[in-house]
């Protein structure tokens, strides 16, 4: 391990966080609002600790595995560290506590809120906050390896520590070529949303922040009624239909979108598990929901889809209260909360591959048991699934549902009810954002005790690492 060579790269993140800290005391500062000074030296401090490993430390071409993944989790932890600074040092809600709780749920893209009040923030805070977002949201080590030129083996290590392994799987491409791909889409998706919702009467600082959300599937909103704030239908297909393209593997977007044949998505059993849970989850929530939460049909569809696809694509914003809903409705809605969607995008949760991988192999187990001699390999579009990544699959969904129920116990233990505890940490595990109860889709985290804030972030942290990287991180030093 060389902690030098670690530095250098960590501070090369920290220059592109310091970036977006510049960019906001320059929107606080055209606004002459009072966020400018907590925001103009979070950025001086940010980009000095940044810049000094890139004077001291010469570079390197060649990291060890270790290496490459105290980077990427070392990158993450020190990008949450440096985003609470303009929260403390702007105050108003922002505790320690409070102000670590918004910048990890932020670049994590969880969308979890401390603040009881969103729309009293100063502009160039709001966009920090959406920032945090669509920094996170891709991984903040694939932007910086886009956007530097040739770094050689570096380079593939970080992208191979830094996307889950499950979404390189489905990648056909070079490092280079892979991080393009993603950085591309990423960036189209935004441009145009931000122009549609500004068609669709949205203001352009709206437009823009709600982009960086949406196609970080985050949720945080500029204000405090979220999308229900504004009330406008087309504003909401907008949001529907970009939360989930977001969902959706950027590999097959790109090559959907170069070829021209968009209807072969619906040939691949992931895409069609996706969209297909998403219109059954939205058709049984509209009935529950229809005759006892609203009287037409129109309302209840236009609202359960709107938070099966918020939820289901671990997005997390509201045009409705659904802590009010039937029990029914909100047993659904928590299925789409662990679920969510695909690998290789920007949601967080289980993903699609690992519930379809799962289902299958219960599958194929029960047709084992019936002919116990056949040999009966695990498909998913004509190819086989290696058994190892099957194993891997299973374990995963076993651990994530552990972190789960070991921090509702946690919470539920520091008196917080059951339903708030259990949504909240499935919330949390999933990057989603809003649970129930009390910590509902137009509630927030903010009567949380700071011990039970700082359990979840730990939690939002595990899902987004996907548990085997913060995991891998403490037995890094370790040797047979």
């Amino acid at each position: 391990m060389r902690p030098p060579i670690i530095f250098r790269y960590v501070g090369i993140v920290l220059l592109f966080n310091g970036f977006f800290l510049s960019v906001s005391a320059i929107i606080s500062r055209w606004h002459h609002q009072p966020d400018f000074l907590p925001l103009l030296y979070s950025a001086a401090i940010t980009v000095l600790f940044g810049i000094f490993p890139l004077i001291y430390v010469p570079p390197a071409s060649h990291i060890n595995n270790n290496e490459g993944l105290v980077i990427v989790v070392s990158s993450w932890l020190l990008s949450c560290v440096v985003g609470i600074l303009p929260y403390i040092l702007y105050g108003g809600e922002f505790t320690l506590v409070n102000a670590w709780f918004e910048s990890v749920s932020g670049f994590t893209t969880t969308g979890s809120s401390i603040l009881a009040d969103v729309e009293a923030l100063p502009s160039g805070l709001l966009f920090w906050r959406a920032a945090t977002h669509w920094i996170g949201g891709i991984g903040i080590i694939v932007f910086v390896l886009a956007v530097i030129p040739a770094m050689g083996q570096a380079s593939m290590l970080l992208s191979r520590s830094e996307i889950s392994p499950l979404a390189m799987k489905n990648f056909q491409y070079r490092t280079r070529k892979t991080l393009k791909i993603l950085l591309s889409v990423y960036l189209s998706l935004t441009f145009l949303e931000t122009i549609l919702l500004a068609v669709c009467g949205m203001g352009g600082f709206d437009a823009l922040t709600h982009s960086f959300a949406t196609i970080a599937t985050g949720g945080f909103s500029t204000k405090n009624a979220s999308v229900a704030y504004f009330d406008k239908p087309a504003i909401e297909l907008v949001i529907i239909v970009f939360m989930i393209l977001s969902g959706i593997h950027f590999g097959i977007l790109y090559a959907a979108a170069v070829s021209g044949r968009i209807r072969e998505m619906w040939r691949l059993s992931v895409v069609r598990f996706y969209i297909g849970s998403m219109i059954a989850g939205v058709i049984l929530v509209a009935l529950s929901i229809h005759g006892t939460i609203f009287e037409t049909w129109t309302g209840a569809l236009r609202h359960a889809a709107f938070q099966v696809v918020s939820l289901g694509t671990s997005t997390g914003f509201a045009t409705t209260d659904t802590g009010i809903w039937p029990a029914f409705s909100i047993l659904i809605l928590t299925y789409f909360t662990l679920q969510c969607a695909c690998s290789g995008s920007t949601s967080g949760g289980i993903k699609v591959e690992r519930i379809l991988i799962f289902w299958k192999s219960a599958r194929t187990k029960i047709r084992k048991l019936k002919y116990p001699n056949a040999v009966i390999p695990l498909r998913m579009d004509n190819s086989v699934v290696p058994e190892e990544t099957v194993s891997t699959s299973l374990l995963f969904i076993v651990l994530y549902l552990a972190v789960v129920f070991l921090s509702t116990l946690l919470l539920t233990g520091m008196g917080l009810d059951i339903l708030s505890a259990f949504t909240g940490s499935a919330a949390c595990m999933g990057n989603v954002g809003p649970g129930f109860g009390a910590v509902s889709s137009l509630a927030n985290y903010s009567r949380l005790p700071d011990a039970g804030k700082i359990v979840l972030t730990v939690v939002m942290l595990l899902g987004r690492l996907e548990i085997f990287g913060l995991i891998l991180l403490l037995s890094a030093g370790t040797r047979k």
